[in-house]
């Protein structure tokens, strides 16, 4: 379990809770909170522990003899010969090199980090078919896909219809987000999430990435890709066949439920989750087109992917970095697009990238948006 620290890792060892006889938990890996990760470690007795900024204090656990584990490096416990499912929950750049070192070992890949196949789709699908390795999909939207597809045949898919609730902002106006606050964007109406994916919701950066997921997830040109907007979150995704028909996969908006589908396909096995979904109370069901004016950010990622190469992955660091600074109250909402935007007109792209190429230009797009944002600053 990478990312184990962070909402979706606590919700995966929930669905590990829930299914004793079936899981045992190897390896557990946080970028911070040791003291979190120490009481996972206790409690699902891993043996492999990983606190990227803080091995020290866990370390010192270690030693008192207070806590039976091993540190490892994130790359060991990715692709330790016990694991077989390696949840990928981490943020960011970070996810990249401990999926590539899971799937160079054959492992089962459960895949709740965007920037992985962003940044660099084409190399980790390419490594995936080469070690015969399987990647899951973890996010609701894919995982809806991914049901829908199961039993059918991909080459009669027409589109790929991705759902979006429209994050915090979705009934506000353009006057409105250029006065936007953090608080105002962390407020969003039907997912509790990390702080920089729940402000990506809110510029629909996100759904934008969701896209470039999608291309590579299901090897789908992205001229077979949409965005539809449904404020309830209840269909996650649909898909269109070539004969008309619409294929949807419904549930309430409970992250739980498609890691459980990651962690025991193809078996579905009974869920414990407070609430089920019932139609008959819903009353009715919304949908309808992004608003691109309002939200620039979902062009401009979409685009990014259509161009491929290089570019998603400085779209993707470019963003990272200018939420970072909208959190910190540095810039306004309507200047993470611009960030973005310019970043990618600044770039010179690479076509076919390697990896090296590709965290170079993370790095520089970095780099760029930092300079551009200071300037604002000045």
């Amino acid at each position: 379990m990478l990312g184990s620290t962070g909402s979706v890792g606590q919700q995966t060892l929930d669905v590990v809770r829930q299914f004793p006889h079936h899981f045992r938990v190897i390896g557990l890996a946080a970028r911070q909170n040791a003291t979190l990760l120490e009481e996972q470690a206790r409690e699902f007795r891993a043996e492999l522990i990983c606190c990227e900024r803080d091995d020290s204090y866990l370390n010192g656990r270690i030693r008192e003899r207070s806590l039976r584990a091993q540190l490892a490096t994130i790359e060991e416990i990715a692709s330790h010969p016990d694991v077989d499912i390696v949840v990928v929950a981490t943020g960011g750049k970070a996810g990249l090199a401990p999926t590539l070192a899971a799937i160079r070992a054959g492992k089962v890949v459960a895949l709740a980090n965007k920037e992985v196949l962003v940044m660099a789709g084409q190399i980790v699908t390419r490594e995936a078919k080469i070690n015969g390795a399987e990647i899951r999909p973890v996010d609701s939207e894919h995982s809806a896909i991914w049901q829908c597809l199961w039993g059918e045949d991909s080459k009669r898919v027409e589109r790929l219809i991705l759902t979006a609730s429209g994050g915090a902002f979705r009934d506000k106006s353009l006057e409105d987000l250029v006065r936007a606050t953090a608080e105002d964007a962390l407020r969003h109406p039907t997912w509790n999430m990390g702080h920089r994916i729940t402000v990506d919701s809110a510029t629909l950066f996100n759904k934008g990435m969701e896209t470039i997921e999608a291309r590579w997830l299901f090897d789908v040109p992205f001229d077979k890709i949409e965005v539809l907007m449904h404020r309830e979150s209840i269909i996650h995704s649909l898909i269109e066949f070539v004969d008309g028909s619409l294929k949807a996969q419904l549930g309430v908006p409970d992250m739980r439920l498609p890691i459980q589908c990651a962690l025991t396909y193809p078996e579905r096995m009974p869920a414990s989750i407070p609430t089920r979904l019932d139609l008959s109370r819903m009353g009715s069901l919304n949908f309808g087109k992004p608003d691109l004016q309002r939200f620039p950010c979902l062009s401009l990622v979409m685009e990014a992917g259509r161009s491929g190469g290089t570019y998603p992955a400085v779209a993707a660091a470019a963003d990272e970095v200018a939420v970072e600074h909208f959190l910190a109250r540095r810039i306004g909402f309507m200047e993470i697009p611009r960030a973005v935007e310019t970043s990618l007109a600044a770039h010179k792209p690479i076509k076919d990238p390697t990896l090296e190429e590709v965290l170079d230009a993370d790095s520089w797009a970095r780099s760029w948006a930092e300079d551009w944002i200071k300037a604002k600053a000045l």
